[in-house]
C-alpha cells in the first residue's frame, strides 16, 4: 500500500513562476524523501510600477511514506 502525504508551499522568485515552483521543489527535495509530484495551486505577482518584480507560485507537493523505514 503507498501511503501519500502532502505539503502546501510557497516559493518567490524574480524571474518566473516557473523559477519559482523549481526553487521550492529544490529546497524541499533537500531535506524530503520520495518526492512524487507536483500540483500549481495559485500564482501571483508582485508589481512595482507596470512590471513584475516578484513571482509567487503555491504549490501543492506529494511525496510517499516509505512504511519500511525504521
Amino acid at each position: 500500500m503507498t501511503i501519500e502525504k502532502h505539503l502546501k508551499l510557497t516559493g518567490v522568485s524574480n524571474v518566473s513562476w516557473k523559477d519559482a515552483i523549481n526553487k521550492t521543489i529544490m529546497e524541499a527535495s533537500k531535506s524530503i524523501d520520495y518526492l512524487s509530484s507536483v500540483t500549481v495551486l495559485e500564482q501571483k505577482a508582485k508589481i512595482d510600477g507596470n512590471k513584475i518584480v516578484e513571482y509567487y507560485s503555491t504549490i501543492d507537493l506529494t511525496f510517499n511514506i516509505d512504511e519500511a523505514r525504521q
